[in-house]
C-alpha cells in the first residue's frame, strides 16, 4: 500500500434524503425533477438510487 492519503471519491450514487441534503432541494420539488426526467434514479427493489453523476449534471446544465 501506499502512503499517500487518498483524495475522496464521489459515491457512484446516493438515496433520495441524501440526494435532497447534497442539493438543497427538498423532496417533493427532487421527486418533481425525476418526473421530468431531470434527475435519474435507479430501483434496485423498493431503494431508489439517484446516480451522483446525476445530480451533478443538475447543476452544471443551470
Amino acid at each position: 500500500m501506499s502512503d499517500k492519503a487518498q483524495a475522496p471519491t464521489e459515491p457512484i450514487s446516493v438515496r433520495i434524503p441524501e440526494a435532497c441534503r447534497l442539493t438543497g432541494i427538498g423532496r417533493s420539488k427532487l421527486y418533481e425533477l425525476i418526473a421530468e426526467g431531470r434527475i435519474d434514479v435507479v430501483k434496485v427493489g423498493a431503494i431508489t438510487l439517484v446516480p451522483y453523476a446525476s445530480l451533478r449534471g443538475l447543476f452544471e446544465k443551470g
